[in-house]
């Protein structure tokens, strides 16, 4: 067995540099995940191996060249951020105290948020306009297309507990079960980190669902952990890394893909090249942007009102599903005689939605901190 790595002294403090990468990037991948989700050709819902069923244009294209491939890699470099914080800060308290703070930080939000937009899609179902918006907008298997109306009790405590109308909602109810399970995850990546690693790369590359939490959490949490356990220095490149080509494989595998989602046939081989294609975006963009962007990172991070935007990361993650999702199908509808209305959609809609979502937190901090301390589980206040 592996000895168990000790970490740094908890009075050990963050690198101010890397404080702020991890502050742009924790803003940044909210930022790209709604030019994920603001997808507006058929079929909306995105699976690694998604055709495109709408003519090749240029704005297609680039549709499917962002939002399923080149952005994909926002998700794990979330979870390898949190696992990092996670494991980093042991120590400072007991478990015990880390799991309060926890559900007061991600399980409340949690709930609240997912209470809170069935009450909105229940206030659109009111009225004929944006009725119709819910029912045929098109956001994911999982979002309800039948009126809440048409659900049983039983059905709607579902929706609220465990399968969250906003599904994105999901990132916050994974982490918390690895928050809550960190002890034995710890254990299982300082002692048997090759197995681990193994089992979650597996589950995370072939996409096996679990019953409340993804491969894609196990591997990428756990990823950050390890490096935590290990004092690993994630500011420089490793010296097997070589940028430019890591760079060129994430790019090349986005065009590649992108081309099969018009090119090819909907059949088992051309899938699994396009799952292939899909995980070597994910990890190669990744390491790109983590290792590659500082120049950009720094020159944002020297601006004050971009360290001010960083305090609404998570207000722009808990507002964007389904706003953008509604705001699409009203643009589309009846804005049909603007040319070129589905790219210019996808280009303009995700930046008016983050500055919706940053002008209603910035009010409500403003006009009732404690509340927004309550719905953000404390995030943001400290760019006050």
């Amino acid at each position: 067995m592996m000895p168990t790595p000790t970490l740094p002294p908890p009075a050990t403090r963050l690198d101010s540099f890397l404080s702020q990468k991890l502050k742009f990037w924790s803003l940044m991948a909210m930022v790209l995940l709604i030019y994920v989700h603001a997808f507006n050709l058929h079929p909306r819902y995105l699976n690694p191996w998604t055709q495109v069923q709408e003519p090749l244009t240029a704005g297609s294209w680039l549709q499917y060249f962002l939002a399923n491939g080149l952005l994909r890699f926002r998700i794990p470099i979330l979870f390898a951020i949190s696992g990092y914080l996670f494991a980093r800060r042991e120590g400072q308290e007991p478990h015990g105290q880390r799991v309060k703070r926890r559900l007061r930080t991600l399980g409340l939000p949690y709930l609240l948020w997912s209470g809170l937009w069935l009450g909105a899609l229940w206030l659109l179902e009111q009225y004929p306009v944006t009725k119709q918006a819910v029912i045929d907008a098109e956001i994911s298997p999982f979002w309800p297309r039948q009126l809440l109306a048409q659900y049983t009790s039983n059905e709607l405590w579902l929706r609220w507990l465990l399968i969250p109308a906003p599904f994105q909602l999901w990132f916050l109810r994974s982490l918390l079960v690895y928050n809550l399970a960190y002890p034995w995850l710890r254990q299982a990546i300082a002692r048997w980190a090759p197995l681990y690693f193994s089992v979650a790369g597996v589950l995370w590359f072939f996409m096996v669902p679990l019953p409340i939490g993804e491969g894609e959490g196990l591997l990428f949490f756990g990823l950050g952990v390890w490096l935590a356990l290990n004092a690993q220095n994630v500011q420089t490149p490793p010296g097997w890394l070589r940028l430019s080509l890591c760079a060129g494989l994430w790019l090349g595998t986005a065009t590649l893909k992108t081309w099969l989602a018009f090119h090819g046939e909907a059949q088992a081989p051309q899938a699994i090249a396009m799952l292939v294609l899909h995980k070597l975006g994910e990890v190669s963009g990744m390491l790109t942007a983590w290792f590659g962007l500082d120049g950009l990172v720094r020159w944002c991070m020297a601006r004050g009102w971009f360290r001010w935007l960083t305090g609404f990361s998570f207000m722009i993650y808990v507002l964007h599903v389904p706003l953008v999702n509604y705001a699409t199908e009203l643009v589309l509808r009846y804005g049909k005689a603007i040319p070129h209305i589905h790219l210019l959609t996808y280009l303009v809609l995700p930046l008016l939605i983050v500055g919706v979502a940053v002008s209603f937190g910035a009010l409500l901090r403003w006009l009732l901190p404690d509340v927004y301390g309550v719905l953000t589980g404390g995030r943001g206040l400290a760019t006050s």
